[in-house]
C-alpha cells in the first residue's frame, strides 16, 4: 500500500508558496518578498492558484470587451493578449523552444542546445501560431462572458496542476538551468498540486470534467514519453510546453461542454 507523508504547511508558508508561484509564473507588479530560501519545487503545489489568477484576468478582459460591444472573436483575442502579458509569454517561450529543439535537433545534445538558443525557428514559430489559433478559436465559441470565465479558470488552473507531477516523475535533462535549480518535487507536493488543478474542472460539469481529465492524462503520458525519448528528462522549456498543451486541451473540452 502506498503511504504518503502529509503536507504540513504553516499559514505563513502557504502564503509564501502562493506568492512565490505568482512571482515565478506571472509578471504582476508584486512587492519584493523574502522567501527565506524556499525553492520552487516545494511551492509548486500552488501553481494552479497562480493559474486561477491568470484565468481571472483573461476573463475580466473578455467580459469588459463584450460589455463594450465587441464581438466574441475580438473579445477572445483581447483575453489571450491579457493572459500572455500577465505571464510574460513564459509558457509560450517554452513551447517554441521545445518545438525547435525536438523538431530540428539530431542528437540529445543538439536538441538541448537549440532549446537554449533564444532565436526562434520555423518549428517554434508554427507551434506558437497554432497554439494561439486553437486557443482563440475555442474562446471565440463562447456566447457570454460567464462561459469564458469558467473555461479560462479551468484551463489555466488544470494546465498548471500537472507541472509538479511532471517534475516529480522526470529527472532534469541538464545539470543547470531552471528545472535543475528548482529542486526535486516531492510526491505529496505533486499530488496536492494535481488535486488543486483538477478541482476547477468540475465547473465544466461532470461529463466535461471527466473528458478533460482523461485528455489531460493521455497528453501527459504522451509528452512524458516524448521527453524521455528526445532528451532523457525535462527542462523548464518542456514544463512550459506541457502547460500550453494542457491549456489547449481544456479549452477545447470547455468549448464542447459549455456549448
Amino acid at each position: 500500500m502506498l503511504k504518503l507523508r502529509s503536507v504540513s504547511l504553516s499559514p505563513r508558508q502557504i502564503v509564501d508558496d502562493i506568492a512565490l508561484c505568482l512571482v515565478f509564473f506571472t509578471r504582476l507588479p508584486l512587492p519584493v518578498l523574502d522567501f527565506r530560501g524556499r525553492r520552487l519545487a516545494a511551492a509548486i503545489w500552488a501553481a494552479p492558484l497562480a493559474g486561477l489568477v491568470v484565468g481571472l484576468i483573461g476573463a475580466t478582459v473578455f467580459a469588459t470587451a463584450e460589455r463594450l460591444g465587441l464581438a466574441m472573436g475580438p473579445a477572445a483575442a483581447l483575453a489571450l493578449v491579457a493572459t500572455v502579458l500577465t505571464t510574460g509569454c513564459l509558457h509560450e517561450d517554452g513551447l517554441s523552444d521545445v518545438a525547435d529543439g525536438f523538431g530540428g535537433g539530431k542528437s540529445r545534445g543538439r536538441k538541448l542546445e537549440i532549446m537554449r538558443d533564444s532565436r526562434i525557428g520555423a518549428y517554434g514559430a508554427m507551434a506558437l501560431a497554432l497554439s494561439l489559433l486553437i486557443r482563440w478559436s475555442a474562446l471565440s465559441q463562447f456566447i457570454d462572458p460567464t462561459q469564458a470565465l469558467v473555461a479560462l479558470i479551468a484551463a489555466h488552473a488544470a494546465s498548471r496542476g500537472v507541472l509538479g507531477a511532471f517534475m516529480h516523475s522526470l529527472p532534469p535533462a541538464r545539470d543547470d538551468g531552471l528545472s535543475a535549480g528548482a529542486g526535486t518535487v516531492a510526491l505529496e507536493v505533486a499530488i496536492v498540486g494535481a488535486v488543486l488543478g483538477a478541482a476547477p474542472l468540475l465547473l465544466l460539469g461532470f461529463g466535461g470534467a471527466v473528458a478533460a481529465l482523461v485528455l489531460l492524462g493521455l497528453l501527459f503520458a504522451a509528452f512524458h514519453a516524448l521527453c524521455l525519448n528526445q532528451i532523457d528528462g525535462q527542462t523548464g522549456d518542456t514544463i512550459g510546453a506541457l502547460q500550453q498543451v494542457g491549456e489547449i486541451s481544456v479549452l477545447l473540452v470547455a468549448s464542447v461542454a459549455l456549448s
